[in-house]
């Protein structure tokens, strides 16, 4: 299951997101916001790990207006490792070599297609493992 979340700055390229996936036949959890009223990101992003760290969610998707707000809150939780990002390379790197499991997009820094090709490469990439476990293991402590 993926989980989705946005402030008012992501809820155009997290919607575009939800579509992809809905074609796709993906689950996820869309856990707001909805509307284009000003929100505060942190209780978003904190909704989202929330997910992960308890299990309910595999990887999440936080979009706002750059994706530093949501990356900045998610990585304050213990057991995420979430990261913003704008290309292709540091989309599938990030799962890779670093076992990411939240991607952070700017509904003001990427369009819709963009932000639809990042996400579907981050959700199919696979961690590599091996030589990242240490690094991944040290991101833990």
């Amino acid at each position: 299951m993926i989980a989705l979340a946005c402030d008012h700055g992501g809820l155009e390229i997290k919607n575009a997101i939800i579509e992809d996936l809905k074609s796709k036949g993906i689950e996820y959890v869309d856990l707001g916001t909805n509307t284009t009223d000003s929100v505060d990101y942190p209780i978003y992003a904190k909704a989202l790990c929330k997910e992960i760290v308890e299990g309910r969610c595999e990887k999440g998707i936080l979009c706002c207006g750059t994706g530093i707000g949501m990356s900045i809150a998610a990585n304050k939780v213990r057991g995420i490792r979430a990261a913003v990002l704008s290309d292709e390379f540091s989309a599938e790197m990030t799962r890779r070599h670093n076992n990411t499991n939240v991607l952070c997009l700017g509904g003001r820094v990427i369009d819709n297609e963009k932000a639809v090709l990042l996400a579907d490469i981050f959700l199919n990439t696979e961690y590599e493992g091996g030589r990242h476990d240490k690094r991944v293991g040290m991101l833990e402590e």
